[in-house]
């Protein structure tokens, strides 16, 4: 192989290398997670809602959201307490009382054609060994589960879909104020100055070996 020929797989091959890492930044799932207060803050559950028992003035939460994992999730925006959120329902012998945060997010997080309904706050009364799936159940139907018992729909929304692979650019539409537009759409700044870079010594490596090969 020419020293032209071994230059031009080299560049080729760094381009494809550049390219996959831009498309592997940009895999997500929407889908709805569970989190769990703890004082002022929600903290990401560590078991699913079908298995979760809450203790009674528990607060617990979910988001409808495009995250790529659960370290990028987004959390519930309401910060109600259990004595504001379970204010209007009395406790009741034999029973235990669970708040619910329900945000179902944003338009750029809704699937194709569906409207996100507005989040809101319930107070499930529910038997004292319920889960939080039979929590929510009481106030939320209905609930809709895929085959692997995963959470796919609150009170019907969403119509379809259960946790499908999106694109996470629908996750941030705009750039927050004084960040530049391509940290949120596209190929990072990293990632065209690296190509650019690859372009650049693939030319001067190219015009040297022609050179040697003249002289």
């Amino acid at each position: 192989m020419t020293a032209v020929r071994r230059v031009a797989t080299l560049l080729l091959a760094a381009l494809f290398l550049c390219a996959a890492a831009g498309q592997a930044q940009a895999v997500g799932y929407r889908y709805w997670s569970f989190w769990e207060r703890e004082g002022s803050r929600w903290t990401y559950a560590t078991e699913g809602p079908s298995t979760a028992r809450p203790a009674d003035g528990d607060v617990q939460g979910f988001r409808f959201a495009v995250s790529e994992d659960s370290s990028d999730a987004t959390r519930p925006r309401d910060a109600a307490d259990f004595g504001t959120i379970c204010a209007g329902t009395p406790a009741a012998k034999g029973h235990k009382r669970v708040a619910l945060v329900i945000d179902f997010g944003t338009a750029a997080d809704a699937p194709s054609g569906e409207t996100p309904p507005a989040r809101r706050t319930a107070c499930a009364r529910v038997s004292p060994d319920a889960t939080t799936a039979e929590a929510l159940a009481a106030v939320a139907k209905p609930l809709r589960y895929d085959t692997n018992a995963l959470l796919c729909a609150i009170s019907g929304y969403p119509h379809k879909g259960c946790g499908e692979q999106v694109s996470t650019e629908k996750k941030k539409p705009t750039a927050a104020a004084g960040k530049p537009k391509d940290a949120d759409h596209g190929p990072s700044v990293g990632l065209l100055a690296g190509a650019g870079a690859v372009v650049v010594l693939g030319a001067a490596a190219l015009w040297q070996a022609r050179r040697r090969r003249d002289a």
